[in-house]
This record gives C-alpha cells, structure tokens and sequence, in this order.
C-alpha cells in the first residue's frame, strides 16, 4: 500500500458524515424532496443534505417496525438541526404505496420538486446458484422501484407546472445508480444488470421529460462506508485491498454522495441532463492498469 499515504480517518458509517451548513447554502429553499431508502447508509445522507440544502424532506423506509424507528431516528436529527423531514412507510415495488408517497409529498408540505429513487438492495450469489427469487428481488427493488418513483414524480412534476420562483426546472429526478452501471460485477449479475438498467432509464427518461423542463440525473457511487458492505473495509486487510482500487486513497462517506445529489437538485446544476455523477474516488480508471503500459 506504499502508493496511498492518506489513510482515511473512521467514522460511523451510519452518521452521514453530517458537516455544519454554511451561510447562504440554502439552494434548494422551499423545495420538496422524496428520497427513497432513506432510513439509513446513503440514502440518509442524500435525506439529511437536501434538508440542509432548505429543503422539505419526505424520509421514506420499509413498511417495518426496524426501518421505521430507523427513519424516526433521520427525521429527528434533521429537525434537531432546524431543518425539515417527515417519515412515510412505502414499500418502492409496490405501485399504490410508492403513489401515495408522492401524493403525501404534495399533501404535507404543498408540491413535489425532487425525487431521489436511492432505494437499492443486493443479492450476491454465482450465477448457477442465484435464485429466480433473488434475480426478481433485486431488479424489483433497484430497476422497478426506481422506475415507479421516477413515473410518480413526473405526474405530479407535470401536473403542477413550473414553478420559477421555486426553481428554473419543473422538477427533478435523480437515481442513485452505481458504478457497476459499466464496470461488470462477478457473482452479482443481478446488481450489475439492475444499475445498467438504471443507467439506460435515466438516460430514456432524461430525453423524454428535458423539453418539459424536468431534469433527469443520475449519481453512481463507487466503494461508500455504508452497513451494506461492511466485509469490504472493516478489516485492514479488506480495507487494504478495497484501496488498491481507489486512486484517490479512501473510501467514499455517505456525505459524499449526499452533496454530490443536492447539487445536482440546484438551479446551480440546471443545465446537467441525462448525465451520471461517478462519486468513486477514481474507482472507473481501472487503476490495475496504472503503469502497465
């Protein structure tokens, strides 16, 4: 590991990385913002910076006891930081429940401006073992409840028009994608070819909805310190290895990827369309290939 001399400091993975708002940050005031999968590890840094950002937040989680309490403890900590956010169970495969959580955007706080479809689940297996069951579940969580939340943004985006007080687009949808949307990923065939899809919708969908004046993005992170791939870096020697293929010399926080999606929700950003944000360190350099000619 002699070519990384940073060594990253720890910090909980579940903190978000959260930093004090300086003056005039406040871009995306009057907003309102739904983040799915919010109620931990990335998503619940996208949660807390749209909020800081000025924005009204709807923190959506599993319809369960755990997620639930996990999105209270979010909303909480955005409130206790004088920002604005309130919980909503919704189950993202599920059409009606991922419909009534748009509509409760626009019932609580009096529109809807910003979907953030983060919601995203992972299976790994070989491929002569992977289950029809854990192929269907991950491309219903990762492709079809990103489709479903981008559809149900978009009507109310176009049902209630422009805004230009608010902000010069009608509305924004940001997917939280990864970088296995182009780098193919052994033994997780279904995350991989979920992100690809991801990829490709937000691209079709920014094509669609740019002359109505809603921006589609996408920000796609490489190796982030969330619960999910805890094996990757809580030893030193995962950590070790997992660094080999960051140039950048740390893996990503949460916070990262949450500033990198409220800039992307700004007018700062309005002329970003159909474009995926690589939060990675240099991960997609293929840093193997360093000096091999």
């Amino acid at each position: 590991m002699a070519d990384h001399a940073y060594r990253e400091p720890s910090r909980s993975p579940s903190s978000g990385d959260v930093r004090p708002k300086p003056e005039n940050s406040r871009s995306l005031s009057r907003q309102v913002a739904v983040v799915t999968g919010a109620s931990s590890g990335i998503g619940t840094a996208i949660a807390t910076a749209l909020a800081a950002a000025g924005a009204s937040v709807i923190v959506n989680h599993r319809p369960n006891p755990r997620s639930a309490a996990e999105a209270d403890a979010v909303v909480e900590a955005i409130r206790r930081a004088g920002d604005t956010a309130s919980p909503f169970p919704a189950d993202v495969t599920d059409e009606a429940q991922v419909e009534a959580m748009a509509e409760a955007a626009v019932e609580r706080y009096g529109a809807l401006d910003i979907m953030v479809a983060n919601a995203g689940i992972e299976q790994a297996a070989p491929i002569e073992e992977m289950s029809l069951a854990a192929w269907r579940q991950v491309i219903d969580v990762n492709l079809t409840g990103a489709f479903l939340s981008a559809r149900a943004a978009a009507r109310r985006f176009l049902s209630q028009g422009l805004r230009p007080d608010v902000s010069r687009a009608a509305g924004k949808i940001i997917f939280t994608s990864s970088v296995h949307e182009f780098i193919p990923w052994a033994f997780q065939a279904n995350y991989a070819a979920s992100k690809g899809g991801v990829m490709l919708l937000m691209k079709s969908l920014a094509q669609e909805l740019a002359p109505r004046r809603i921006r589609v993005n996408s920000v796609a992170p490489g190796a982030i310190r969330t619960p999910i791939n805890a094996d990757a870096w809580q030893s030193d020697e995962a950590r070790d290895a997992l660094l080999e293929l960051i140039p950048y010399g740390r893996i990503g926080a949460p916070d990262d990827v949450g500033r990198a999606v409220a800039w992307l929700a700004s007018d700062d950003a309005d002329y970003i369309v159909g474009t995926s944000l690589v939060a990675d360190g240099g991960m997609s350099l293929y840093p193997s290939f360093r000096g091999a000619g």
